[in-house]
């Protein structure tokens, strides 16, 4: 056990099954790294808490009273149970075991975290994952979760240990049939005209904050659906319903597959940071660190991935804009 917590019942328990395992308090006290009067003394508090004489002590020997056998193997019982409860729970800090709750914010996470959810599974056996989803900012501590993945422009204070992995940018888009019917804006001042598609929850803002890495450009959008989901919002792009500001990844093979056009492709909103939120860095479990260490690995490359596939998308249309409009 360790010096700091051994002074107390368990202790004073230890104590004297050393004294009664060595046959004396001398060789009990070099043990324990204790003096002789501080072994004496430890037990005769404890049977001064339990009102019973344990040993029978004369000048050449020391014997138990019948009590005292009793209650001496009652301590070693309660002895080994302690010691495996520590190196169980210490073990758990060496080797991956156990169950592990996991909550990530919905689309997100079906895209990135679930296929390593199940990479994850596949490497430690040991581990049951409990793997949920939310949109909104989670309290680890009182719903008992382990680590959680989280997007969010600034991250709130608070006690949990924050981990930065990357971040994402919302990108504009709309179906080709609105477009047709509509007309493409020329300029983000255009989209006040438009009937724009809103995905507001704790990752985004009411607001449209938009940057072409040398302006910026913010307006209150108005449209005919406000959701909190980024699929609700991307199914009615694809109808043609508006123009819609969402996470790149939540659009990009839609964009790829020609369900949806990039619009003003020079235009992005400003990033969200993607984080990994823990209650504590402290006697980190080595399931939740083996976790955490996964996401380190594989997250910022599939991040930076998608990344690439948005600016080449939006490469291609800039450059089909330019040859559009660009003199015969």
């Amino acid at each position: 056990m360790r010096k700091n917590l051994d002074y107390g019942l368990l202790h004073a328990m230890t104590a004297f099954v050393r004294v009664v395992d060595a046959g004396s308090f001398t060789a009990a006290s070099v043990h324990m790294e204790l003096t002789t009067a501080q072994v004496s003394r430890l037990v005769s508090e404890l049977e001064n808490r339990l009102q019973t004489k344990l040993l029978q002590r004369t000048t050449r020997r020391l014997a138990l009273t019948s009590a005292g056998e009793r209650y001496a193997n009652q301590c070693r019982t309660i002895l080994e149970l302690v010691t495996e409860a520590e190196s169980e729970a210490s073990g758990a800090r060496i080797q991956p075991a156990g169950r592990l709750r996991l909550l990530c914010m919905a689309s997100f996470g079906d895209r990135y975290v679930v296929p390593l959810v199940a990479k994850f599974c596949s490497l430690y056996p040991a581990v049951t994952v409990e793997y949920s989803a939310s949109q909104y900012v989670p309290d680890l501590l009182a719903e008992g979760v382990d680590v959680s993945v989280y997007l969010t422009p600034r991250l709130p204070d608070s006690s949990l240990v924050a981990q930065r992995l990357g971040a994402v940018h919302g990108v504009l888009c709309a179906a080709p049939a609105y477009l047709a019917q509509h007309g493409a804006p020329k300029t983000a001042r255009d989209l006040a005209g438009h009937a724009c598609l809103r995905l507001v929850n704790p990752s985004t803002t009411p607001h449209w904050a938009l940057t072409d890495g040398k302006a910026t450009h913010s307006f209150e959008p108005a449209g005919p659906l406000i959701g909190d989901h980024p699929e609700a919002v991307v199914h009615a792009a694809c109808t043609g319903l508006g123009i819609a500001l969402l996470p790149g990844f939540a659009v990009l093979d839609q964009m790829e597959r020609g369900e949806l056009v990039h619009v003003l492709p020079s235009w992005r909103s400003l990033d969200v940071g993607v984080y990994v939120l823990m209650p504590s860095r402290k006697f980190l479990e080595a399931k939740t660190r083996a976790w955490v260490e996964l996401l380190k690995a594989e997250l910022p490359a599939a991040l930076e991935r998608d990344d690439n596939r948005l600016h080449a998308q939006a490469t291609s249309k800039r450059r089909r804009s330019r040859a559009a409009t660009s003199p015969r």
